[in-house]
């Protein structure tokens, strides 16, 4: 599958994680979480930049934050760094 489809698709995840924690439904955000870890598994790693390997690599612990808020800001962050790295690739 195309890379620029699946940085798409795991942006509008990570939005979904951080809206979840933000009106404190975690039963979404999980579900979300673990919609994009699948998804990150379709990435071809080979061929995306390694800022983007990074930031994929990143999302598996934004959940492990203690402070929910933050959980919700870090996905968010992520989600706008993949959605940009979508449109670029």
């Amino acid at each position: 599958m195309n890379n620029r489809i699946v940085l798409g698709s795991i942006a509008l995840d990570l939005q979904r994680v951080a809206l979840g924690y933000h009106r404190g439904s975690l039963t979404m955000a999980n579900r979300f979480h673990k919609e994009a870890l699948k998804r990150k598994e379709e990435i071809d790693e080979n061929s995306v930049k390694p800022y983007i390997k990074k930031l994929l690599g990143n999302i598996e612990h934004i959940t492990l934050e203690k402070d929910k808020e933050k959980v919700a800001e870090n996905a968010l962050l992520y989600s706008i760094l993949l959605q940009n790295a979508a449109v670029v690739a």
